[in-house]
């Protein structure tokens, strides 16, 4: 474990990231940002200086931000650790999100900052403990987790989803995510994504959202129906038949209105639909 004194910034800590390019440069960024603003020394070396791994920074942050007097942070901690320790792939889902946020958001300058400040990745790390306690039989400490989660983050994630790595939640505010929705990989969402039933029906009752699919704010996608690879959800649009791959859809209720504009939407982050030109009497 690094020393760090003061807690300032003045000594010099530990290199526990040689071996991993991500947690080097995050260990780094911390350095430099505790150079800019000494008196969030303290702070970089709780959340980042003090932890010699990526999957504990993310964890330890999300214990944080989620503990309350109901559960203790170093319980939480422990419950989630415990859990990576038998499931590596959650720790190489944690780097993808963490990737896919720094690639996908210009506001974005640094690895670290989705990992400090960014609640949409903060609620998606929260999910993914939330999801393997569900898997594991423990449904109600599964279940308080997405309660608090929502409360915390303001995005509401049933436990039981499935959600695939590389998932960027821009923003993410009123994001919610029923039960037997899935989510594959590389997906990206903004503020206000419902992925909901339409009323009481039973059993597999929520979207499909495939791979690479972008779904602009406010959109809702209602019902057991899939939204096909590299589609394109506009902001506001309310959907309610399946989605052909490789679509632009947009309305209330949605249509399509042309190609995706490119082939991987969800990285291009590209929400703007090209207006038809106006026919003019001759």
């Amino acid at each position: 474990m690094a020393s760090h004194g003061s807690g300032q910034g003045s000594a010099r800590v530990v290199d526990f990231g040689k071996h991993d390019p991500m947690l080097a440069r995050v260990r780094l960024e911390a350095e430099e940002a505790v150079h800019r603003e000494p008196d969030l020394g303290a702070f970089m070396f709780a959340n980042v200086l003090n932890h010699d791994s990526f999957e504990a920074i993310v964890v330890h942050r999300v214990a944080v931000r989620l503990e309350n007097r109901d559960l203790p942070g170093d319980l939480i901690r422990q419950i989630y650790m415990d859990i990576l320790s038998q499931d590596a792939s959650i720790g190489d889902a944690f780097r993808a999100d963490a990737m896919a946020v720094f690639d996908r958001d210009p506001a974005c300058t640094r690895l670290i900052e989705p990992l400090l400040y960014f609640k949409g990745f903060q609620a998606l790390q929260a999910y993914r403990l939330a999801h393997a306690l569900w898997r594991a039989g423990r449904r109600d400490l599964a279940l308080y987790l997405q309660s608090r989660s929502s409360e915390v983050f303001q995005v509401d994630i049933n436990p039981a989803a499935v959600i695939g790595k590389g998932v960027f939640l821009d923003h993410a505010t009123g994001i919610v995510i029923g039960s037997t929705a899935v989510i594959e990989d590389d997906v990206s969402m903004l503020q206000g994504v419902t992925l909901g039933g339409t009323g009481k029906e039973t059993g597999d009752r929520h979207p499909k959202i495939r791979r690479g699919v972008l779904l602009g704010a406010g959109a809702k996608v209602l019902g057991n129906i899939e939204v096909g690879h590299c589609s394109r959800v506009a902001s506001g649009s309310v959907v309610l038949q399946a989605v052909p791959h490789n679509k632009t859809v947009a309305g209330v209720p949605a249509r399509v209105v042309g190609e995706a504009g490119c082939a991987e939407p969800a990285r291009s982050m590209d929400q703007i639909i090209a207006a038809k030109p106006v026919e003019t009497a001759v």
